[in-house]
């Protein structure tokens, strides 16, 4: 074990949950106390369930001991199976949600929190599903640049022309010594994040293959572009359906401009929002896009403030 690793407060345990012809693997923390609303927590694109742990340290010990609290790593990622696919839809995302909570938590609504990726999701089915959610959370999750029809065949080609790059192996993801050379990484791409976290962060975000290198946990085949346009008034339909409550959390680091030069502005995400009834916004000051390990304490504070009765 190394020295200055992460020391975590509130150890989670596994389980595997059977869902759509994958093996769904889902961390949970705090109580199952019946009649408890259960706290639903959805990382981002190439990132995994364990991600929110330090965020789970913060939260106070009434609110932990007063709910159970899961984090599912989508299918592809972290523990969870990787279906035998070429690449991956944004669709399936919501009907895996759909199913866990189906299996898990049948008829009764949720607070859901989503990350990035997992932040789109989780307002995409809020407008899709709202009697399932009480109070929803979204951390940076923009969603994407406005298409237009124009761009189909282009799009659709260069999905085609990505596929037969998987299908070649041009896709492979980086390969790293050890554990170490994991954490450098992740230092590397987030320079606020200590040496214990990422440390902490490397023994779950990767693993040894049989060569002793560590790979990511995540499929190759996510960086395989979507074949469809996102078209922005579809998700505005979606978002003038949420029913709950709505928490947006920006970093103060403007995370959208760096991404997309211009192409898609805060203003424009700040618009769309618009859209959605109940909504409140927060800024988490000296963070950036991966906020939950840059301000947990910040975060779980704002979550706790927004999932009270």
């Amino acid at each position: 074990m190394i020295e200055s690793m992460y020391q975590v407060q509130r150890e989670s345990q596994s389980h595997w949950v059977p869902l759509r012809g994958c093996r769904y693997h889902v961390r949970q923390w705090g109580n199952a106390l019946p009649g408890a609303t259960p706290l639903v927590l959805a990382h981002g694109w190439m990132d995994v369930a364990a991600s929110y742990q330090f965020m789970v340290d913060a939260f106070s010990e009434a609110f932990v001991n007063q709910r159970p609290i899961i984090a599912m790593d989508w299918r592809g990622y972290g523990l969870t199976e990787t279906p035998p696919t070429d690449s991956y839809w944004f669709p399936d995302y919501l009907a895996d949600l759909d199913a866990l909570l189906d299996a898990l938590y049948p008829g009764q609504a949720i607070d859901l929190v989503g990350h990035s990726m997992g932040g789109n999701v989780v307002m995409m089915y809020a407008g899709t599903r709202p009697e399932r959610i009480r109070r929803l959370v979204n951390l940076e999750g923009f969603g994407m640049a406005t298409t237009k029809p124009a761009q189909a065949p282009t799009r659709m080609a260069q999905w085609l022309d990505e596929l037969k790059a998987q299908r070649a192996g041009d896709n492979t993801l980086k390969a790293y010594p050890d554990a170490a050379g994991v954490a450098a990484r992740l230092m590397k791409t987030n320079a606020r994040l200590s040496q214990d976290k990422a440390d902490w962060l490397a023994q779950h975000w990767a693993q040894p293959g049989p060569d002793g290198r560590w790979r990511i946990l995540g499929d190759s085949a996510h960086k395989v572009i979507n074949p469809y346009l996102f078209h922005i008034e579809e998700a505005l339909a979606m978002y003038r359906r949420i029913s709950a409550p709505v928490l947006v959390v920006e970093a103060s680091d403007d995370s959208l401009s760096q991404w997309w030069k211009g192409k898609y502005t805060l203003a424009e995400f700040h618009e769309r929002l618009r859209s959605v009834p109940g909504l409140e916004t927060a800024m988490i000051q000296d963070a950036g896009h991966m906020l939950q390990h840059d301000q947990p304490q910040a975060l779980a504070a704002l979550i706790e403030n927004h999932l009270k009765d």
